[in-house]
């Protein structure tokens, strides 16, 4: 049978394996997510190109990282990415407003269907991740200073006397609480202000909003303000965690639409409970469980394999997966929101 340490051992496993990373991923996701439920809730069109605003977003937070540090400017233990992400968040959301008065301005103001708005959302798509590449580069990219740990594996081995360790990052720390902030302030912006009711009254009954004196350009406007802002900050964090490619937050949009329309495209508190069930989803349909389950075991059940569900390259297929199933079977998600 297993010992109170053999059990300990197993939940030490789980946690470095699978919750802390699925907590940082799922925080990510949930910024992500939010971003394209305020763009599909308010300017009604599913806006293809937020994952490449991630990486635009990421990349001037890296180009001006690097510009700190060649300037040995630092905010010590904390990555200079923070210090940083102030003057990205302010280009990102520059740089969003540009695309809307140069493109989806002129088929909002036509009344064009939905379906064209996202076509031409997927020309901006690749319009971005082209300007990416050419600046920055198609490679892998780090902010040099972002992986610090609060503590290491081999230090909570020592400390704890364990077989297993849990390893957590500063980056990890740092992603949750922002997220927390994040979300915090939008619930609050957009419930208690005057601008945020009148952004909700806006996505109910833009025509009723209308007659009630809303202004619909400085509504776009502020919308895609914090699109672009949610967007370089869920793309930064995701890039301290792990690293920065371009390419990788395109396939990042398979995921974050798959939580926005999880708790219900249109809805904050969806998109926000939607990242955490796709992120748990992919990483522990993922993990291989062979030894938590020789901790738990006996010898004469432990297993011989890897006990891994799915291999690592079908990690984006759970999100799929997950897309299609609520889509056939609750188009609306969790927690009601607007159908595609």
């Amino acid at each position: 049978m297993s010992t109170l340490v053999d059990i300990i051992n197993a939940f030490a496993l789980l946690s470095n394996f699978v919750l802390v990373p699925a907590i940082s991923y799922g925080s990510q996701l949930a910024l992500g997510a939010l971003g394209v439920t305020l763009i599909f809730g308010i300017l009604r069109f599913a806006n293809f190109a937020h994952g490449d605003l991630m990486a635009f977003g990421t990349m001037i937070t890296i180009l001006f990282t690097w510009w700190f540090q060649s300037l040995n400017i630092n905010l010590g233990f904390l990555p200079t990415a923070i210090l940083a992400l102030p003057f990205a968040i302010i280009l990102t959301s520059m740089f969003a407003i540009i695309i809307e008065k140069s493109v989806f301005r002129f088929y909002r103001l036509n009344k064009s269907p939905p379906v064209i708005l996202l076509i031409a959302s997927i020309g901006v798509m690749f319009m971005i991740n082209a300007i990416v590449r050419f600046i920055i580069g198609p490679n892998d990219q780090r902010f040099f200073d972002g992986e610090k740990f609060i503590i290491r594996a081999g230090e909570f081995k020592e400390i704890t006397g364990l077989s297993e360790g849990i390893a957590i990052k500063s980056t990890q720390v740092i992603t949750l609480i922002v997220t927390l902030v994040a979300v915090m302030l939008l619930f609050y912006f957009l419930n208690r202000t005057k601008t945020g009711k009148a952004m909700r009254a806006f996505s109910d009954n833009e025509d009723l909003a209308l007659l009630s004196g809303v202004n619909p350009d400085r509504i776009v406007l502020i919308t895609w303000i914090i699109a672009a802002t949610l967007a370089t900050i869920a793309g930064t964090l995701y890039g301290l965690d792990k690293s920065f490619k371009p390419f990788t937050y395109f396939m990042l949009l398979l995921p974050i639409f798959a939580s926005a329309i999880l708790g219900g495209i249109g809805s904050p508190i969806g998109a926000v409970v939607g990242g955490y069930i796709i992120a748990f989803s992919e990483i522990m349909l993922t993990y291989a469980y062979k030894k938590f389950f020789i901790y738990l075991l006996p010898d004469s059940l432990s297993p011989t394999g890897l006990v891994q569900l799915l291999s690592t390259d079908y990690k984006f297929a759970i999100s799929f997966l997950i897309l299609v199933i609520v889509l056939v079977l609750r188009p609306s998600g969790i927690f009601k929101g607007k159908t595609l």
